[in-house]
């Protein structure tokens, strides 16, 4: 439905005294696209931003009466937010209504209209737009129940599978979770928690560790920072192979399993070099290991030649063998 908006707000200010006129379009950017505060505007006056609060005070009182004569552009508005459950986010509310240029517009009907009412931002929620209480009780139960979930599952979700087991339609959900800061999307279109590492990755080694989770496999640094550039999430920055390597090696939720070669510690990959590895594979077992058995063990955990074992295993300072030629940790 078009409606004029421009027009409609030159109405309701009309024949106001001037430096109303001029207060109540600064405050709404309805001239100059631009919202200016009550100080901006004071300074401008040399009055205080108190009395500027006063004449746009006293402006709305005289501009209400002429907007109810708008009954069909307010029922429009009602019908948009009903269509969202009964609440909206301010910036997503003035999208749906009008184009970016007569948004402001949008804003200075929906403040002097009756019955709307803005709920200013706070730590946990964005501003939105209201015209009942009881939406904004079911909104606020289900950001807290969806959040709850978040937490026990650990995991990133899609929009079908957050709408399962919901009797609300997809517009209303996201509606009802789009005022929470909490809860977050990110560019894959998963909703997450706004800390999480899957909704907003915080450097390199997060954006690596990204990788690896999608590829579920030891990666080569060099390949791991072209599968970077190839994320969805946006990078100010060229990523340089060498900057990955170097991040790879200081984080410790990856390790080291080959050469320039990659994984997570959290598949079950030990920290350490191949005498490391050798050494605890002795340590956990109950019994002294043939040669055949460590090698297989810990080709488990680093992709290295038999050889290399084999080497390390020769190292008398480390490693001794028993009566049969298995193998067991020297004593010191």
């Amino acid at each position: 439905m078009k409606y004029d908006y421009q027009k409609i707000c030159a109405d309701c200010i009309k024949g106001l005294p001037q430096r109303t006129v001029d207060v109540v379009e600064r405050r709404f950017g309805l001239r100059a696209g631009q919202r200016e505060t009550l100080e901006t505007i004071g300074q401008s006056y040399n009055i205080t931003r108190e009395r500027v609060r006063q004449i746009e005070s006293e402006g709305f009182s005289k501009i209400k009466p002429r907007i109810k004569e708008n009954q069909k552009l307010f029922k429009y508005f009602e019908e948009v937010l009903d269509s969202f459950g009964g609440l909206k986010k301010e910036d997503d509310l003035l999208q749906a209504l009008a184009e970016n240029k007569f948004q402001n517009h949008v804003s200075f009907l929906l403040t002097n209209g009756d019955g709307f009412n803005k709920i200013p931002e706070d730590s946990d929620f964005y501003s939105f737009w209201t015209i009942k209480k009881e939406p904004i009780k079911q909104a606020k139960n289900l950001i807290k129940s969806t959040i709850k979930r978040f937490k026990k599952e650990k995991k990133v979700f899609s929009l079908d599978e957050l709408l399962k087991d919901q009797k609300l339609n997809k517009d209303v959900f996201l509606s009802y979770i789009g005022i929470s800061k909490e809860i977050q999307k990110n560019p894959e279109e998963k909703f997450g928690l706004r800390n999480w590492l899957e909704i907003n990755p915080r450097g390199v080694k997060d954006r690596a560790y990204l990788v690896f989770k999608k590829e579920e496999k030891p990666l080569h640094f060099a390949n791991v920072a072209s599968l970077i550039e190839k994320l969805p999430f946006p990078s100010q920055s060229k990523i340089h192979t060498a900057t990955v390597h170097n991040e790879l090696i200081k984080d410790e939720r990856f390790v080291l399993v080959g050469r320039g070669l990659y994984a997570l510690k959290e598949w079950g990959y030990e920290p350490g070099v191949v005498k490391d590895i050798i050494v605890k594979t002795l340590k956990s077992s109950s019994r002294p290991l043939s040669k055949k058995e460590i090698l297989n063990k810990v080709s488990e955990q680093r992709f290295v030649k038999e050889n290399t074992i084999a080497l390390n295993l020769q190292d008398r300072d480390y490693f001794a063998r028993d009566s049969k030629g298995r193998y067991i940790i020297k004593e010191a």
